[in-house]
Parts: structure tokens; sequence; C-alpha cells
């Protein structure tokens, strides 16, 4: 079923993002990386990938979802074997770069070619997909990941040779599947930088930006210094339980994505972004004496308003766009997600060198809450906008 490879493809790709988050203690341990170095690391597959995405996102349009879809994924099935022979922080930044890359001409392909396949019967649901993918991707990922640094002989490798195999197998189903884009002129011009959508998409974008910020800003925290995060509050506890703080992250959200699947999107945004600022306050008091229990409640709710807030913000994003709109529409959100969970993380990094990681932690969590009131004035402000319109409209 072309709507299953296409989810599964999007999910794979998330699972390989997150796969590094609980090998960085390790990588630590063996070549004696910095915290900087590590959200260094972090950062070039994100930065990566938001160039792809600037250059690459209508590209499917052109050449067609399945061609772009077969050429990233062997792209990203070389960057999996890059990371499993890495030996040093250089070779980590070069083969997360290639990832970053590959991840970005893919994401917004497989997410067209869902939107492509929607149903007539259930009009939510390559939206809902687009949601619910990415996040149980990435939990699967640092699941996977945990589970083989307790089990598996090479627990830095191992992860990613079953994931280059997964990755060779979808690009070969992918050019064996049926087009569902209409291709075109232009393939070239469309490698011009840039970021397009129709007017209700961007109005969307900017009602619910500061909620997605907040929400991506909290997943690049966790996906890079949480594990680091748990080892300052509990410094006995051994690393594989730090490296499970960003699978709390991801498959809260992925339930979240799911249980409110039927929700107003308006209710879910505003929600999810409430609940960023419980997150918050939860994490300072593991800092503050809770220890572990707090600060793995705090990246629990920090999934749910992930989930809540993407989910709500995508079918906002996505409701009712022509094909043409798609790539595009989803290109922009998905820059806007990884430039908001790249480079706060990448300043962590640096401010931790300086201030500490409890410092900096503390500055990161209260930003992310302050951002989060804002997305619910901004929602507040536009819903005061559409009573006026609606009640017209009775008249």
């Amino acid at each position: 079923m072309p709507f299953v490879l296409d989810a599964s493809i999007l999910a794979a790709l998330l699972a390989a993002s997150s796969a590094p988050t609980p090998l960085y203690p390790l990588y630590q341990d063996r070549w004696g990386l910095t915290a900087l170095t590590v959200t260094v690391v972090f950062g070039a597959y994100s930065l990566t990938l938001l160039v792809a995405l600037l250059t690459t996102a209508t590209l499917s349009d052109h050449l067609g979802r399945r061609p772009v879809l077969a050429g990233a994924l062997l792209l990203e099935t070389t960057s999996m074997l890059l990371l499993a022979s890495a030996d040093g922080a250089g070779e980590l930044i070069i083969a997360r770069v290639v990832q970053g890359a590959a991840t970005g001409a893919a994401t917004s392909a497989a997410g067209a070619a869902l939107l492509d396949l929607a149903d007539s019967r259930r009009p939510d649901r390559s939206a809902l997909t687009n949601g619910i993918a990415p996040v149980a991707g990435m939990a699967a990922g640092v699941l996977l990941a945990t589970l083989l640094v307790r089990f598996a002989p090479a627990p830095t490798s191992t992860v990613y040779v079953l994931l280059a195999a997964l990755f060779a197998a979808q690009a070969i189903a992918a050019a064996c599947t049926g087009e569902t884009a209409r291709p075109h002129p232009g393939a070239l011009r469309s490698l011009r930088p840039r970021l397009s959508a129709p007017p209700s998409a961007r109005r969307a974008l900017l009602t619910t930006g500061a909620g997605i910020v907040a929400i991506w800003a909290l997943g690049g925290f966790y996906a890079s210094l949480g594990p680091a995060l748990v080892h300052l509050v509990a410094p006995g506890l051994p690393h594989i339980v730090g490296g499970k703080v960003f699978f709390t992250v991801s498959a809260a959200a992925a339930l979240t994505v799911w249980a409110l699947r039927r929700a107003a999107p308006f209710t879910a945004v505003t929600g999810g972004s409430l609940i960023v600022v419980a997150s918050a306050a939860l994490t300072l008091l593991g800092l503050h004496g809770l220890g572990p229990p707090a600060v793995y409640g705090g990246a629990a709710l920090a999934g749910v308003a992930f989930g809540a807030v993407s989910q709500g913000a995508l079918r906002m994003l996505l409701a009712s766009l022509p094909q043409r709109d798609r790539a595009a529409t989803l290109a922009s959100y998905y820059v806007l997600s990884y430039l908001s969970m790249s480079l706060p993380a990448i300043a962590a990094g640096a401010a931790t060198q300086h201030l500490g990681l409890r410092a900096t932690s503390h500055a990161y969590t209260l930003g992310s809450a302050l951002l989060a009131v804002a997305a619910v004035a901004a929602l507040a402000a536009r819903r005061r906008e559409a009573l006026p319109t609606a009640a017209d409209h009775t008249h």
C-alpha cells in the first residue's frame, strides 16, 4: 500500500534522527566530547535539513514523489553507514550533515505523497499521519537505540546498520510504487531557496508560530541535553536511564496526537501551549530537589504539549490545500520547526560551557514557557477576530 509505505518512510526518517540521542553519553565517554560538541553534532543535522528543505521542498512536484524519495533514501542509507563507522566528532558531524540533506529531501516528498493519497471519506487521515508518524518514529528510534546500548555487542553501530537495511528496502519499494503527483518542468528553477505558502496557511503559521517554536525548542533540548540533565539531577543512574528521557517525550507526543485526532485544532494548540508552562515548572522542580521523577514528568508533559500543538497546527495549515501548495507549505512548517529545534539547542550547548547545565536549563525552560504564553495570547486574539465574523454571518 503506497499510504503505508509513505507513512513508514516518514517514521523511519525520524527514528534515524533520534537514534543518536541515547548514544551521546557513550560518545562523550569514548571521545571526551563536551556538551557544546554534542549540540553541534545535533545542530549539524538540523541545519543541513533546513537547507535541504529550502532547496528541495518542491522538487517532488516537478520530478515526482517516487524518484525524489528513492534517491533521498539511498542517501539516507549512506548516512547510516557513515554513522556506523564514525570514530570521532568530525566523522559524526559529516554523517549527520549527509543525514540532514537526505531527510530534508525525503520529508517534504513523503509528507506531500501522504496528502496526495488523502481519502475523501477520511479527509483528516493524511494530516493525522503527518503528525503522528514523525513522533512515533522518534520514539521508536530512541527505544531501539536504548535497547541496543544495553544488549547489543556493538551499540554505536548496530542500530545504524539495521536502519541502513530498512532505508535500502524502502528506496527499492518507493521506486517500484505508482506516482501520486503530476510531474512538470521547472525542476532546476525549483532548487532556488525560498519559502512559500498560500494566504490561509501563512495566517495559520503566524497564529501558531510561537507555540510551534516552544514545543520544538523543548524537543531539541531533551534530544541533545536530556541525558545530561538526568545525570545532573541523579549522577549515579546508568546511561540507559538518561537515554530514555527523549523516548518519554516522543512516546507521549505520539499518544497525544492519536488521542486528540478529533479535537478542534484551535483547542489542541491552545491546550498544548498551556501544558508547556506546566512542563517547564515540573522540570525546574526536578532541578530543585525532586530529581528524576520530576524531570521525567516534565518530559512527559513536553511530549503531550508537542503532540497537541503539532497536530493541531498541521491541521490548521493543511486544511483544504490544493496539491500544488502541499509540499511548499509542509516545508515552511518544517523549516520553522527545525530552526526552533536546532538553534536554541546549540545556544544551550554553548551556554553550558560558561554557565553550567543547571543555569542553562533554567533559562531554557523559562524561555519555552514565555513562548507558550505568547502563543496562547496570539490564539486568543485570533479567536476574538473570528467571533465578529461568525456573528456577521448569522445576520
